[in-house]
């Protein structure tokens, strides 16, 4: 993301790029989907999916962890990040079976989802039902602007 505006109404030019910053992003993006798709010894990643919403009072953050319990999951609030991490048991294995196809996903998680950096950890709860954990943050209410008056330099 560009901070600096350019366009012929601040009088400033565009950097020549020549396309490398658009280059630089698509491989990103295939970069960012290859990894989460290759197998890692011989088993799929774990990346839980998740879903954030947000009202005019709240953030909510809804995470698949099915499988687990909240003793499985540990969630933490630091420098206006919110991480889920957790891991996910294989279950034993039985004697005498082969595996013809092993979709599900077992091993460690981690998720961090940027938030405001105001927010309070006390406006933040959790809760976990059949697999589905639901994180409500309270948004925080916004600070009043304050006008500032210019006085001439003395």
């Amino acid at each position: 993301m560009n901070l600096v505006p350019f366009g012929r109404e601040n009088g400033a030019s565009a950097p020549r790029d020549f396309g490398f910053n658009t280059l630089q992003r698509e491989i990103d993006r295939v970069f960012d989907s290859f990894a989460r798709s290759v197998p890692v010894l011989g088993t799929r990643p774990v990346f839980p999916h998740m879903d954030v919403t947000e009202t005019d009072k709240e953030i909510e953050i809804s995470c698949e962890l099915l499988g687990l319990e909240e003793k499985d999951v540990h969630i933490s609030l630091a420098d206006g990040v919110l991480t889920i991490e957790g891991e996910k048991q294989a279950e034993k294995e039985e004697k005498g079976k082969s595996y013809q196809l092993l979709e599900r996903s077992y091993g460690a998680f981690s998720r961090s989802i940027p938030l405001p950096t105001n927010l309070e950890a006390e406006s933040v709860r959790a809760s976990m039902d059949k697999g589905l954990l639901k994180v409500k943050v309270a948004k925080p209410k916004s600070a009043t602007a304050h006008h500032i008056e210019i006085r001439p330099s003395v």
